[in-house]
Parts: C-alpha cells; structure tokens; sequence
C-alpha cells in the first residue's frame, strides 16, 4: 500500500509487509503480550489535535484490548481475515490519505461545509472513525457495526475529553458513530468522512491481509481473489481528486475490485472524486486482461 511520504518509516515497512502470518501470531498471545506491540502511527501535519489523540490511543489499553480480542475471533476462531490492530494501522492511513486527496483538490468535508468547523477537525473525525469502525468483532462478526457503536461512544468521549468541549464534543462524536454504522455492507454514509471510512476499509485488500483461508485450503472466488491483490496505490488522478490503482498478479482478482469495491464505492458518496484502475502484472494474464477501468 503506497501511501504518503510523511509516514513514518517502521510504519511503511508494517504496512508493505504480509500481515496474515503476523495477525495469527498475535491471536496466540496475552492480552498484555498482544497489546505491548500495538502503536499506530499516522503523519499528523501540523494537526495539534489529532497528535494528541493518537498520543491518547497509544496509551489506552482498553482499545487495544477490543482490538485484540477482534483479531482473536477472525484469526483463531472463525479464520478469515486479518483484523488486528495493523488493519485498524492502515485503514486508518487509507482514510486520511484518501481526506487529504480531497481537500488538497478542494473537496469541502461535512465538518467544514456543515458545521463551519475545520478540516483538523475532518481529520478526528476519519481517524477515530478508522480506529473504532470493527471493534465490535470483539463481541461477534454478525452485527459487529451496531456492536461498535454502543463500545465506541463512552470511549470517544473519554478520548476528546479537553480537545473538544459540548456542543462540538457530541457534534464529533455523533459524526464518527455516523461513519461507523454507515461502513457496513447496507450502509448509506451521509457525509464524505463516513464515505472514506467504508472505501478505506475496503481498499484493505492486498494479498497479505487474506491469505489466512487461502493458505489453509479454502480456496473459493473469495479467497482466490484476495490472494490475487499485490499492491494498492493512492495518487492524484488525471481527471479525478484520487486515483486508486490496484496491482494483480492474476485477474481473478478482478472479483476483489469490480464484485466487493464497487459495492463500497457506489453510495459512498465518493463517486465524483475517485478513478480505479486495475493493473494485471504477468505476462500471461496481460494478453487475457492487460487493464481494467472500475465504473461507479
């Protein structure tokens, strides 16, 4: 996943790396073990609030706990994908980068064109939204959305307490709560922030973060696809704020692209800014489907 510059170096190289066999390490750990190695790490800009959130996250042991506990239920118990705390890493980089894109090319967030508040405050918003969106795995897969929602409220409070006072404090909190239910596979997201949310999470695709099941024999369009995924990059586009170009090593991973992000883009409200492109890179597959242009 190629990001932006300004992260940090420890955290380019966690994010290039396949994390299966890392998201099934940490599974077999202690909850004090597990949690010991989580720091998210995302380029804060000049953004004072959002660094001391982070600051805040990195030393609440509650959210890293929630995080574990959800990687434990998708890696030991139900084996599908990775969601340890490294899915929460680059989802949430996905979105900010993706944010970022936007306003770079004068794309007003709702924070800013609804509230007159400031895009710093666009950028809590997606962080918090990215840092809490699947903590309700830690109760159950099904219906892990609404699970999220009544775990994250009393955390983001505790979270923002001193960076925001009422009424911005509950307009903040209500807009990340917003971005979270809205990331499900039925979700209407209401406002650009919770569309970056449900288009980052999905942008989660390279090969690393599924290769549990394939690895294992369950070798389905799903998991064949995922494995297919080598490389996802965020850019300008040419026509488009953000260009989002995705690498294949073979072209069942076309069903990844056109089959599940598709259907993440389409109601995300994000329609008008995004290009997708897929790429095929081996010679074989390149005379079967050399490129593929993804119309939303």
């Amino acid at each position: 996943m190629a990001l932006d510059e300004e992260i940090d170096e420890e955290t380019a190289e966690r994010i290039e790396q396949p994390v299966a066999a890392e998201a099934e390490q940490e599974a077999r750990l202690t909850p004090a073990e597990a949690i010991e190695r989580m720091r998210i790490n995302v380029p804060v800009r000049g953004n004072r609030k959002l660094r001391t959130l982070i600051e805040r996250v990195n030393a609440d042991a509650q959210l890293k706990g929630w995080w574990h506990v959800s990687n434990v239920n998708a890696v030991a118990r139900m084996e599908i994908n990775d969601h340890s705390w490294v899915h929460i890493q680059i989802v949430t980089n996905i979105a900010l980068k993706l944010l970022r894109q936007l306003t770079k090319h004068h794309v007003e967030p709702a924070m800013v064109r609804d509230y007159g508040m400031t895009r710093d405050d666009a950028e809590i918003v997606v962080t918090l939204a990215a840092l809490t969106h699947c903590i309700g795995m830690s109760i159950h897969r099904h219906g892990h959305e609404d699970f999220s929602l009544f775990l994250a409220e009393p955390k983001l409070r505790e979270l923002l307490r001193g960076i925001y006072e009422e009424p911005d404090l509950t307009v903040i909190v209500s807009e990340v709560l917003q971005a979270i239910i809205s990331h499900r596979a039925d979700g209407q997201p209401l406002t650009i922030e919770a569309g970056l949310i449900r288009v980052a999470d999905a942008l989660d695709m390279a090969k690393g973060r599924s290769r549990i099941p394939f690895e294992r024999g369950r070798v389905s369009m799903h998991s064949l696809s995922a494995a297919a995924i080598e490389d996802v990059t965020i850019s300008d586009g040419e026509e488009r704020p953000v260009l989002i170009e995705i690498l294949m090593n073979n072209s069942s991973g076309l069903f990844q692209v056109d089959g599940l992000l598709k259907a993440k883009l389409r109601g995300s409200g994000l329609e008008p800014y995004v290009e997708v492109v897929a790429h095929i890179d081996t010679e074989t597959e390149r005379r079967l489907v050399q490129i593929y242009r993804l119309e939303v």
